[in-house]
């Protein structure tokens, strides 16, 4: 059986899903191009039919990326296969991805359709997007909770009207490992013409199994994995890519498996998501987590003095991260800069590198040293930031133990300047209430966080905030060594995506392969 590993990468699709994690077009074609610098076989751009303004960033990516294909997801009407097929009929090699659901949960309450019914649209959808391209996929929503032999005769029907991939999705994160690998096999055993395509697995992590079921999937034969880059998705996430191609590397022995990821990719990948999304990744997260090469116990370190290989089963530079000999600071010259940047994953234009120099300097005029976690605030603040409805001119903010809070705000909102005072319990909390004033917002703020970015005392502290309006949850990041003015960034910040969102509304929440 071939042992190659089909990647297919839907960060920007189903890891879009994840509460606040909206992208904007620019920020997805970034990502994108990281994405085939990784090595993703197949790259999953978007849901075409949910907002023109996702048709417009998958049509993007698919004029942009060359070395792997771009797939558009959609439904099994007609007029989501046409969006599809419009945004990515430019790419150099398009697939349009096909889903409905199959198990009876989803049939009776949520599509209210009879197996036939669903049998019948998913051949039929299957045949009219093959009129636009050969490389279509089908996936059966809810794979894992549906009747078995019912599963089969979909995936039968889908694969006669000319599927070229079939994925079995356990949407819900519900099966267990040994349970899952059963499926697959049961699957390729009783599929009528499964020999004619490629089998897929899509996992979700409700119960933490993911990276564990799309191993067993594999296993068993599947010879497609679904995955998002730091395993970000809806709920509990998905599978995460970077577990699943080191898994593979790493286990070769056992598994005989090999992918086509460029594993030195592997970090700055995950850091772009991180920056581009503002989910942060858990420290103890395998392979790209701060801890997953950090050795704090005694005898851990005594033994990885004396051979790494006793306590570390992968080596950190394989993943990407490397000692960095070359310090920056506030003498640092824009090639320096340049190529610091590079080494992080970031080719930007010399516009964009300009306008970064100059925010470089003046936070170097405030540390002594700019670390990596330094710069990937400034791209996020200057490169990747979504376009701006409001803008933040001025801070100044009165408090103390015998002081009532007050933040005095200057905002620019859409171009015009707007200057108040405020009062709060605290001095963040004056700010916030100052800002939504000026701005007309009535955004509720669901959770707040920050963090310093690197230690010492003149450390940047990163605020991370989540709001909510009218149904619309955006996540909104900003930095800055003041943690009140790092504070009054993310909240600005959040604002600008939820003012994104209301101007491009888009239906994914429906969506929940």
């Amino acid at each position: 059986m071939e042992d190659r590993v089909i990647i297919f990468d839907t960060t920007l699709r189903d890891g879009e899903q994840s509460p606040g994690a909206g992208m904007n077009a620019q920020e997805k074609l970034r990502l994108a191009v990281q994405l085939e610098k990784l090595g993703v076989d197949v790259l999953e751009a978007g849901f075409p039919a949910s907002s023109p303004g996702d048709l417009e960033a998958v049509r993007s990516i698919a004029e942009k990326v060359r070395r792997l294909e771009v797939a558009a997801l959609a439904r099994t009407s007609k007029e989501d296969i046409d969006a599809a097929w419009s945004a990515v009929k430019e790419a150099q090699d398009p697939r349009i991805h096909v889903f409905i659901a199959t198990s009876d949960i989803h049939l009776e309450h949520k599509l209210r359709m009879t197996r036939e019914e669903v049998l019948r649209e998913a051949a039929e959808a299957v045949r009219y997007a093959k009129q636009f391209t050969e490389n279509v996929e089908f996936s059966a929503e809810d794979g894992s909770r549906s009747d078995r032999d019912f599963l089969c005769r979909v995936f039968g029907a889908a694969v006669e009207a000319g599927a070229t991939t079939v994925n079995l999705p356990d949407t819900v994160g519900y099966a267990l490992p040994d349970e899952f690998e059963e499926l697959v096999r049961y699957v390729r055993k009783k599929t009528p013409g499964i020999g004619r395509a490629v089998l897929s697995v899509h996992c979700h992590n409700d119960l933490g199994l993911a990276t564990a079921n799309t191993l067993a999937g594999l296993k068993a034969g599947a010879r497609q994995v679904e995955v998002t880059m730091n395993g970000i998705g809806e709920r509990a996430g998905n599978t995460a890519l970077e577990e699943v191609a080191m898994s593979l590397h790493t286990r070769r022995d056992i598994m005989g498996l090999h992918t086509g990821i460029r594993t030195a990719e592997i970090h700055p990948t995950s850091r772009l998501v991180k920056t581009v999304t503002g989910i942060v990744v858990q420290p103890n997260k395998a392979v790209v987590g701060a801890n997953a090469f950090a050795h704090e116990a005694g005898i851990h370190q005594d033994g990885v003095l004396k051979n790494k290989m006793t306590y570390e089963i992968m080596e950190p530079e394989m993943v990407g991260l490397t000692s960095n000999s070359l310090v920056l600071g506030k003498h640092s010259g824009r090639h320096a800069l340049k190529r610091r940047l590079e080494e992080l994953g970031y080719d930007l234009t010399e516009k964009e590198l300009n306008r970064l120099f100059k925010r470089f300097k003046e936070l170097a005029d405030k540390r002594k040293e700019i670390l990596d976690e330094d710069i990937e605030v400034l791209v996020a603040e200057e490169i990747l930031r979504c376009p701006d409805q409001f803008e933040l001119d001025y801070l100044n903010v009165v408090s103390g133990t015998v002081a009532v809070p007050t933040a005095t705000v200057k905002l620019r909102v859409r171009g015009e300047e707007r200057q108040g005072a405020g009062f709060g319990i605290g001095p963040i909390d004056a700010t916030f209430n100052t800002i939504a004033k000026l701005a007309g917002s009535r955004s509720r703020l669901l959770r707040f966080s920050v963090n310093a970015i690197s230690g010492g005392m003149d450390a940047q502290g990163e605020v991370t905030v989540r709001l909510q309006e009218n149904g619309l949850v955006a996540l909104g990041r900003g930095a800055d060594p003041d943690i009140i003015t790092a504070s009054a960034k993310a909240f600005v910040n959040g604002l600008n995506r939820i003012e994104y969102m209301k101007r491009n509304p888009s239906r994914t929440g429906e969506i929940t392969l």
